[in-house]
Formats: C-alpha cells, sequence, structure tokens
C-alpha cells in the first residue's frame, strides 16, 4: 500500500546498502485484467481437484522451497535486510507449513456430519473463487505462505499483491509454485498501484481479499472489501506486552524478551514491544536486558554472525527515530542507543528506553524496530490493566512460575494470542490473528483453511 498512483515502478532498494537492486513496472490495466482471468480460469479446475491431490501438490511445494532455499534467502536478505540465519530459517519454516498442511489439511475440509430430526444433514467446505492477498516486506515469504497454503489446500486460487520493496522475492515465490507443478493462474502474482488493488478488490472475479499491514491501510482494504460486500481478514500489527511477574524465572524471561523484541530487526507484528515488569524485579530484569542486548551483533546481514540488520525502508527508520525521539522528551530514560547509525545503510542501534509510562508514544504507538520500552507495574492486576490499555491486542507474553495465575491472567488479557513463559510466534498448529485494531480474521491451523470457505450446508430429508 505504499505505491502511490504517479510512480511507474516497484523499486527494491538494498538497505544495507541504499542501492537500487530491482526495478518492476506496475502493470497495465490489460495486464492485470489477464491476471485476474487466468486465477478465475484456474480456480474452475482447482475447485473440482480432490483435496488428496492438493496436498501431494503441497508437499512438492515443500521439496521445491528446500532445494531453492538458498536462493530464496539471499533475496530476502538482499530486499529488506533480513539478516541471513534468519532468511534461511524463514524458508525451512515455510516448507515445514507445507508439510503440516499436507498431513493435516484434508481431514479439516471433510464434510461433518450432523444430526437432524427426519433426516441427515452435513456441512461442507466449498472454496470461494480467486483470493486477493495484499501483503507486507517483513516476511516476504513466510507471510505470503501462511496465507496462501491453506487458502489454496481449500480450493481457491490466489493473487498476490506483495509490498512494492520485494517484488523479487514474490517473482521468486510464483517460480517455485511453477517449479513444484501448479498450474498457471492458482499463485498468481500482480504488480499494481493503490489504484490497481481498488481496481481489484471491486472486480467481481475476486471473491475475498486479506491484507497484513498498517491500520492505515487496513481501514482502506476493509472500507473497499465491505463496498464490494466480499469477506476479508485483516491482520494490522500491534504493539504486544511482555509481562515479567516477581516470581519468574528472570534468565529465561530476559532471553526471550531479547529474541521477541529483536529478531528481524526488531520489525514484527507480533513482537514484545511493552515490556511491562513487576517493580518486584524491574531494576533486575532491566540490567539484565540491557547488557544482553548491547551484546547483539548488528552489521552486514549476508554474514552468518550478524543478528541485528538495517531497517527495510529509510523512511521507516526516519518515523521510529521521531517515535524515540518523543518519549525521551516525555521523560523516558534512554539506557541504550537511540540513534541512527552514520552510513550508507540504514541501521538504527539497539534501543532501551525505561522508566515508560502509559501516556508516552512508545507505549501509546507502534514501534516497528529494534527499541523496547519498559514499563514497571505495581502487582499483577496493574500489569494486566496496562498490557489491556492499548487499541491493538495481537499477542501478549506473560512470564510467572505459577501457573493457575498465568491461566487467570490469560483468561484477562484481550489479545488474539497469548503466550506463557515464551514470546510470541506463528505456528501452524495454532490460529493467528488479533483483535480491536489488530485486525480480525484468523490464519494458520483450521481457521485459516476454512477462512475462505463457504460452510455450505447440504440437508437430506428422509420420507
Amino acid at each position: 500500500m505504499h505505491a502511490i498512483s504517479h510512480q511507474t515502478h516497484a523499486l527494491s532498494i538494498n538497505p544495507a546498502t541504499g542501492e537500487t537492486v530491482g526495478s518492476y513496472p506496475y502493470e497495465t490495466a490489460s495486464q492485470l485484467d489477464a491476471a485476474l482471468t487466468r486465477a478465475t480460469d484456474a480456480f474452475r479446475a482447482w475447485r473440482h481437484t480432490p483435496v488428496g491431490q492438493r496436498a501431494e501438490l503441497m508437499l512438492a511445494l515443500a521439496a521445491t522451497l528446500r532445494d531453492q532455499a538458498e536462493t530464496m534467502a539471499q533475496m530476502i536478505t538482499l530486499e529488506m535486510g533480513k539478516p541471513i540465519a534468519q532468511a534461511r530459517a524463514e524458508i525451512g519454516k515455510c516448507a515445514g507449513l507445507c508439510e503440516w498442511y499436507a498431513a493435516h489439511g484434508p481431514a479439516m475440509l471433510a464434510p461433518e456430519p450432523t444430526l437432524v430430526d427426519n433426516g441427515e444433514a452435513h456441512i461442507e467446505y466449498r472454496p470461494l473463487g480467486p483470493i486477493l492477498a495484499v501483503m507486507p516486506w517483513n516476511f516476504p515469504v513466510w507471510q505470503v505462505l501462511r496465507g496462501a497454503v491453506p487458502t489454496l489446500l481449500s480450493g481457491n486460487t490466489y493473487v498476490l499483491k506483495h509490498a512494492p520493496n520485494v517484488m523479487g522475492s514474490a517473482y521468486l515465490m510464483q517460480q517455485v509454485f511453477q517449479r513444484a507443478g501448479f498450474a498457471d493462474g492458482l499463485f498468481e502474482v500482480i504488480n499494481v498501484t493503490q489504484d490497481g488493488v481498488s481496481s481489484a478488490i471491486a472486480d467481481p472475479r475476486i471473491a475475498a481479499v486479506t491484507l497484513t499491514g498498517s491500520v492505515r491501510a487496513g481501514i482502506a482494504i476493509g472500507s473497499q472489501a465491505g463496498a464490494a460486500l466480499k469477506k476479508c481478514v485483516l491482520e494490522l500489527g500491534g504493539s504486544d506486552p511482555f509481562i515479567v511477574l516477581n516470581d519468574a524465572n528472570l534468565d529465561e524471561a530476559v532471553q526471550a524478551a531479547v529474541i521477541g523484541r529483536f529478531q528481524n530487526s526488531g520489525q514484527v507484528c507480533a513482537a514484545a514491544k511493552r515490556l511491562i515488569i513487576e517493580e518486584g524485579v524491574v531494576h533486575a530484569f532491566t540490567a539484565r536486558f540491557v547488557e544482553a542486548s548491547r551484546q547483539l551483533v548488528m552489521g552486514d546481514p549476508t554474514s552468518i554472525d550478524t543478528y541485528i540488520g538495517p531497517m527495510a525502508r529509510f523512511d521507516l527508520r526516519d518515523e521510529l527515530h521521531g517515535q524515540v525521539q518523543a518519549t525521551l522528551e516525555e521523560g523516558a530514560s534512554l539506557l541504550l542507543g537511540g540513534h541512527k547509525i552514520e552510513g550508507a545503510g540504514n541501521y538504527y542501534a539497539p534501543t532501551v528506553l525505561a522508566n515508560v509510562t502509559d501516556q508516552m508514544t512508545s507505549f501509546r504507538q507502534e514501534l516497528f524496530g529494534p527499541v523496547a520500552s519498559i514499563i514497571t507495574a505495581r502487582d499483577a492486576e496493574h500489569a494486566v490493566a496496562l498490557a489491556n490499555d492499548s487499541e491493538f491486542g495481537l499477542t501478549a507474553s506473560v512470564f510467572t512460575t505459577d501457573a493457575e495465575q498465568a491461566r487467570h491472567i490469560a483468561n484477562q488479557l484481550e489479545t488474539g494470542g497469548i503466550f506463557i513463559n515464551a514470546y510470541s510466534v506463528s505456528d501452524p498448529r495454532v490460529a493467528f490473528g488479533g483483535v480491536k485494531k489488530s485486525g480480525f480474521g484468523r490464519e494458520l491451523s483450521h481457521f485459516g483453511v476454512r477462512e475462505f470457505c463457504n460452510a455450505q450446508t447440504v440437508w437430506l430429508n428422509r420420507r
């Protein structure tokens, strides 16, 4: 959603150097029309393909991903700066996703019998048609495939509008699908501006829409989908709370907080952004967290030793720095970082803000980069109140050795996912999505398979 209509090309800029590494012309209206026609034509045959055959293709996709893993990982690192070890892990996770859905997905689509008086009834899960997916750059392959794989398995076709700065990754994925044996049109990539997205949403051939992006993008896409009476799934990020109580294992909590905040250079929707620490351990936690953060290796994302690479876009680094400066002016303490790294690359120093309160910028807004905010809670009840005092509700983490207390807190948190003694993850075995301004709808698990299905009642009346 970052392209504007007067631009002629989507540009991929290496954030480690500032150099343009790809230029992809936006498609014309006739090219978009042809892509939607291919997706529609492919759907006619695909919807009637037995789900077992679809599952076999998912296994072929997994094998192809593993075969092309290094090429894809290098493209991710080149286009958006993800450290190469994390980029390789992303592709491996995608292959595992395909294998999991191949094994478990068909059962999720089986007819569900229901007893009714004087007859029999069952629910059939029927695909809707071509699904438009507007996807972000931060996980250029995982973010796409975690939606595409269950959507395709359920018999829909998938039309990808990727972020302009990772179009190289988008076209590589299209090639991988083709190599795996998927017919033309099943996984279709479109390179269009905002106007093209609006045209696609309004087009009767598109059956539904899914978006991962900002709240602003979600409002725009959701409004257009609603105007066209089309279902949509929106995953709009968050400002996830990471609660540490007095009885927590601090070693585990600190290690999880560092990974949960700084992986992918802090550019993760479901991440430990607001570290809410009970006052009995806040000083000990803070000291350990700052020292562990200080040890993280920042630098060349192609190096296996690098943990924090450049931020993906220069404008987003400027926005992040503005949020940090505003929070400091509001009275927070700077314990680490807080500045841009000089040079051609788009680096921002790992940053820790302390003494953050509920009225400060870094508490109220999402900070999408390597910045952690430490907030002190008086007790567990206050920690829950702070956690819920947000317009977002994607995931949350709670660290405590009291299992009963953990369950009690989980029951009170207003989020789509809660991770006890762990940092947030997305995993095919469990549903992923949020509430409040983090969006609605679910990806992964059986929810992801059925999200774009018509749950059709079939009732046979016995005479």
